[in-house]
This record gives structure tokens, C-alpha cells and sequence, in this order.
């Protein structure tokens, strides 16, 4: 323990210690007849302990405003968009009940706002004019392998005429050659027309490729005896003469095993100022489960998801432009595993941390690394701890961005695996031979962390739990601030609310941090109670804001600073002020927070004016809104300025 570490620890000590001889000497029998609860609030409000170790308030809307958070970003009118979609509940599912909410943190004011879509599990990113890209979602919730009573599955229905494509409307009936069943599709499907293929030097026709579409299908009668075992080709009841003999089906194993959920192609534009979602282009594979990365030119990739009929997306990557509104594929396939940690890098290219949410096979595409979406090479990092257990991990760019410094927090076994890490370990991908190393570990081994960059350059990490979906009452009511500059993890106040799955955090305008969110699948330690969704919002008030000084000043200047160029702000403690942030609002969602990002500005003073630039690279600075913060020498933020880096 160096000397900086250990006059904290023991400053927390004293305090501790003063407050219970003092409460001991006025008045002994005080703490028996009142109980440790009343001490604990009595020591957790005391201004010393808060301005070491913060303070957790929670905040609980009016009943009519609750719903269950999935997502949440901070907008630059200062708001937060609460999105649930249908919450990870089927009954709003069924009753087409989407839930999206803007709430006011500083006029603690809640809107409701219309949802479109089930935006449940959906991907969302910032746009660099302030709008919020938000594409996939819900298309069908998942049955479990016990409530599955039709057997079902992918049929490929296949064209094999080169004049025309052909639509097959949902309800259509395949029927098996060898095993005489009967399926139905549940949704239309489009299969282009078959492609002619010629030999290139003669000319030579060499026959037809048929194009292919892909539905869901479902047996006609409830029952296992309807299941099929093998592959099989099917007739398409309805068609008559070529189109007959030119469409048919084939489908492996329809059974009655466990049905994923599956995913929409829906994409829409969240607008700020006007407070409503704006239809854009559909993306070319729908997606549940998806991650979207801002690239160097404001235009957006969207990877992995599970598809309209719950299979992985096979590595079918997208790009959208927001000046045409559309998506296009990049020329190369690769796949990742569902909600993958993606992060745009100096270079231009992707690095992808290994963490992720979820589903996708255990053997592909987990192994972090540095991805060049161009010519699709991906080069391994290698060194990571704990490697089967990056699902659930969190990954923060730490602060500054320039340094690009990464840390994977915590993590566990894919899919309902027991296990779960402790480790944080850290990158540097300046480095000439990019290696993780570890850094210093928690307590206990954490699946969903929320960690939230501060604008002193630390980090708060807190939540999560031991086990899977907190089962066996494994929520962890635990935080730390991650000290960038000495590397250690600092113990601080206690979360009040337990936080797993569907959890996140939010970095607020003035400095605090909003928590949502949290769904348990259990709701007590035999596992025996079905949880119950976390709907407080809960906020985090670091220990800068309870220091001896007061917030810096920070005022005026322009609203839009372009890459390589300066502006000049107004502050009364100009002098005082060690260094200026600008940090990227988040949008959060499955312990996966893509767009946040402190990048630290050169700046100069001369009596109450500040003057920042911006730096010129556009792969540390996305175009966009960001908060600006001015820190002084002690640590403490001023209350964050938008500027527009266009």
C-alpha cells in the first residue's frame, strides 16, 4: 500500500473511530436502544464520511411514470431517456404496451413519450447532431424448452425460377415429402428470384442458384410426435403450376426445444428537442441483442443481434449513414456474440474487448482483439484473465481517452454459468505489442458491473452480483472509484438498491451519477420466489461534491467548437482549474456503454476567461454534443457546459 493510499485509510479510520467514542461518551445505551440502523444513517450522513466516501439517495417516480428501464441515455437538453419497450415482460407484450419515459433530473420532472416499436433489447448510439439512433428489438418473446408445445423451427424456402422472386404469405403451410408433416409459417417471407450462372471465358449456361428466403415455422398440432428428427424437403401448399415445381422448403430438426427470442429490423431516430422517435430506414438483418459503434466518419456499424427467427446474425455487419437515413452491409462477413464491447480506436480501427451479454456459441468470436472492418483482419490481444468469463464484463475507455486505456471489469460463464470473475484487467493499446495485464481486483467475483467514467479521471464501479441474474440473493451493495492515476480501487458508500441484469448507469450534467434498473431472476436465497424488476432510480453523489470548495464556475462561450479550434469560456475560479473534459453522454444498456468517453482538452487562463481547443483527430472526438467540465486541483467538477464538436 503506498503512502497515499494508506492516509486515506487511515483518515477513514479516525473518522469512524471519532464518531463511535463520541456516541459512546455522550450516551453508551443509545446505540442498543436505537440498533445499528440508526447508527448507520447517523455515520453515512456525517460530512466527513461524505466527502470521503459520497452518498446514494434513492429516487422513486410517481407509480403512474414507473416502468422497468432497459436503456437509458443522457440527451444534450440535459434530460434522460428511460426506454423499456415492453420491459421484459410478455403480458405488455402481448397487449403491445411499449413503455419510454424522459426524465428531468433537474426539475425532477417525468414525460411520458409514444413507443413505436418494442424497443426491448435494442441497440442505440449518439449522432453527431444529437440525435439518438436507436434499431432492433423485439419480434417474439422466448419460450422456454418446457412451455414449448408446437414444435418448430428455421425453414429455408428456397426459389428456383430466374424470372421472378415470389411471397409467401405468413400462414403458409409446408408439408414434409418424406415425413408427411404439416408446418405453418409465422411470418411472410420474400425469396428473391434463382441467379443464372455462365461460364466466364465460354459463355456456357451452367445452371441456376436458387435464391432463399427464411421463416419461422411452427407445427400445425400441439405434441412431441409432430417433431422431426432429420432433415427433410417440403411442398408449399397453395402453389400451382412453375411455381409449384419451383418453390419448395427445407428444414432440419423442428422440435420442441427452447425458442430465443427474436429480433426487428426497426430503426429510428430519437429527437432531443421535439421529444419523439423518427422512423428511418430499416436495418438489413433485424436484431435483438445488438451493439452500435460510432466510426471516425459520424456513421454508425451495427453488429451481431439475434434475427427475425432467433439465430445469431451470421456475421452479416451493417453500416448507416445519417445524411441518407440508410443502411448499407460491409463487404466482410464476422461474427461476434450478442451485445459485444466494440470501440472505435485512433487508428480507425474496432477494438473489441471480449466482454458481451449474451447469446452466441461459446467458440466464436469471444476472443478480444483489434478489428479492421476494412479488410476484416482481426488481430488476438493476448494476456486476458479469467478469459471464460468475459460475459457480463464491463469495458470503460478510461480517462483521458488519448491514453486508450481500456479496463474489463468483472465478468462471468457464458449464459447461466455459475461462475463469475473478480479480476479487472487493463490495456494499453499504445503499447508496441498491446498485452492485458491485471489490475487491482474486487472483492468478489461480479457479473453486470456499472462502472461510469468521473470527470476527475476516476471511475465508479458498483453493483452487480455473484451469480447469474443475482440468484441466490448474490446482488453485491458494494462501490469503489477506480483511481486511475494510482491504480487502485478505492472502497466508498454503499449502493442502497441491488443491481444484476437490465441494469446501468448514467453520468449526470452536474457531476452525479444515476443508476436504474435490475432484474433478478430470483427473489430470494433458496431461489424459490420469482424476482421482481427494479424500478427506483437510485443516484450516486460522488465525494468531490461534498468537499470543502464549491463547484467551479463555468460559464458562456460558444455552444459548437469545430476539431482543432478554440473557444473561450467564462469562470470567476479560471485560475484554479487543473484541467477541462469534455465527456460523451451515455447511452447504456446490458453492462454495455459504447459511446462514453473523457477526452481531455488543452486550455489556457487569463483572469476569468478559459479557453479550450478541441483536438483535431476525429476517432478521439466523435462528432457530436458533449459535456464540458472544468476540474479544479482538489478533484471537484464544475457543472458540465454542452458544446457541439461538429
Amino acid at each position: 500500500m503506498n503512502d497515499r493510499a494508506g492516509r486515506r485509510r487511515a483518515r477513514r479510520i479516525a473518522i469512524g473511530t471519532t464518531v463511535v467514542l463520541a456516541l459512546a461518551g455522550m450516551n453508551g445505551p443509545w446505540l442498543y436502544r436505537f440498533g445499528s440502523e440508526k447508527y448507520h444513517q447517523y455515520k453515512i450522513n456525517k460530512p466527513e464520511y461524505k466527502a470521503e466516501n459520497g452518498r446514494w439517495e434513492i429516487v422513486e417516480f410517481p407509480e403512474k411514470y414507473r416502468q422497468n428501464t432497459i436503456h437509458a441515455a443522457l440527451l444534450h437538453t440535459g434530460k434522460v431517456l428511460l426506454v423499456a419497450g415492453s420491459g421484459n415482460n410478455k403480458d405488455n407484450f402481448d397487449a403491445k404496451q411499449y413503455d419510454t419515459r424522459i426524465w428531468d433530473p433537474v426539475k425532477k420532472t417525468i414525460k411520458k413519450v409514444p413507443t413505436p416499436s418494442d424497443l426491448f433489447c435494442t441497440g442505440h448510439t449518439q449522432l453527431a447532431n444529437g440525435n439518438l439512433l436507436i434499431a432492433g428489438g423485439t419480434k417474439r418473446y422466448e419460450k422456454l424448452k418446457g412451455d414449448v408445445t408446437k414444435a418448430g423451427g428455421l425453414m429455408v424456402v428456397h426459389n428456383e425460377n430466374p424470372d421472378k422472386p415470389i411471397t409467401l404469405p405468413a400462414g403458409t403451410k409446408f408439408v414434409g415429402k418424406e415425413n408427411g408433416k404439416t408446418f405453418v409459417s409465422k411470418d411472410p417471407v420474400l425469396v428473391p428470384r434463382a441467379e443464372k450462372n455462365f461460364d466466364k471465358e465460354t459463355g456456357e449456361f451452367l445452371g441456376n442458384t436458387p435464391g432463399y428466403g427464411r421463416t419461422y415455422v411452427e407445427a400445425q398440432k400441439e405434441g412431441a410426435k409432430h417433431q422431426t428428427g432429420t432433415q427433410d424437403n417440403y411442398t408449399v401448399q397453395g402453389l400451382s403450376g412453375e411455381d409449384a415445381q419451383n418453390t419448395y422448403g427445407i428444414a432440419e430438426k423442428l422440435a420442441l426445444d427452447k425458442k430465443d427470442f427474436q429480433g426487428i429490423d426497426d430503426a429510428f431516430e430519437f429527437d432531443p428537442v421535439a421529444e419523439k422517435y423518427i422512423k428511418v430506414d430499416p436495418m438489413k438483418e433485424a436484431r435483438w441483442y445488438p451493439t452500435l459503434t460510432t466510426l471516425s466518419d459520424g456513421k454508425i456499424l451495427s453488429v451481431s443481434g439475434l434475427d427475425d427467427i432467433g439465430q445469431l446474425v451470421p456475421g452479416k455487419n451493417e453500416i448507416y449513414d445519417p445524411e441518407t437515413k440508410k443502411w448499407t452491409y460491409t463487404d466482410k462477413i464476422r461474427q461476434f456474440p450478442t451485445y459485444p464491447a466494440l470501440f472505435l480506436m485512433q487508428n480507425d480501427k474496432i477494438f473489441y474487448s471480449g466482454a458481451n451479454a449474451g447469446y452466441g456459441p461459446d467458440d466464436v468470436g469471444r476472443d478480444p482483439g483489434i478489428w479492421d472492418v476494412e479488410t476484416n483482419k482481426f488481430t488476438k490481444v493476448p494476456g486476458m484473465s479469467d478469459a471464460n468469463m468475459l460475459e457480463t464484463a464491463n469495458t470503460v475507455l478510461l480517462p483521458p481517452a488519448q491514453d486508450e486505456k481500456y479496463m474489463v471489469i468483472g465478468g462471468g460463464g457464458v449464459g447461466e454459468s455459475p461462475l463469475a470473475s473478480e479480476k479487472t484487467r487493463i490495456v494499453d493499446l499504445k503499447a508496441d505489442s498491446p498485452r492485458f495485464e491485471d489490475g487491482p481486483s474486487m472483492d468478489k467475483g461480479t457479473r453486470y458491473p456499472q462502472a461510469s467514467i468521473l470527470p476527475d479521471d476516476n471511475v465508479l464501479i458498483s453493483g452487480g452480483s455473484e451469480d447469474y441474474r443475482g440468484r441466490g440473493d448474490s446482488n453485491i451493495l458494494e462501490a469503489r472509484i477506480y483511481d486511475t492515476a494510482e491504480n487502485e480501487l478505492r472502497r466508498v458508500a454503499d449502493p442502497l438498491v441491488g443491481r444484476n441484469y437490465h441494469a446501468g448507469s448514467i453520468l449526470l450534467p452536474d457531476g452525479r451519477l444515476m443508476f436504474f434498473g435490475s432484474d433478478p431472476l430470483y427473489g430470494d436465497k433458496a431461489n424459490t420466489k420469482p424476482g421482481e424488476f427494479e424500478q427506483r432510480i437510485e443516484i450516486y453523489t460522488p465525494p468531490y461534491l461534498y468537499g470543502e470548495n464549491a463547484q467551479p464556475n463555468l460559464a458562456g462561450g460558444p455552444q459548437t467548437i469545430k476539431h482543432g479550434e478554440s473557444g473561450t469560456f467564462t469562470s470567476k475560479d479560471a485560475a484554479s482549474v487543473k484541467k477541462v473534459r469534455l465527456i460523451r453522454p451515455s447511452a447504456s444498456t446490458h453492462v454495455t456503454d459504447i459511446d462514453q468517453r473523457s477526452i481531455a482538452l488543452d486550455f489556457e487562463t487569463d483572469g476569468d476567461k478559459l479557453t479550450v481547443t478541441v483536438p483535431e483527430s476525429r476517432n478521439v472526438v466523435q462528432a457530436g454534443w458533449y459535456m464540458m467540465f472544468a476540474v479544479t486541483a482538489d478533484g471537484t467538477p464544475s457543472k458540465a457546459q454542452w458544446v457541439q464538436v461538429p
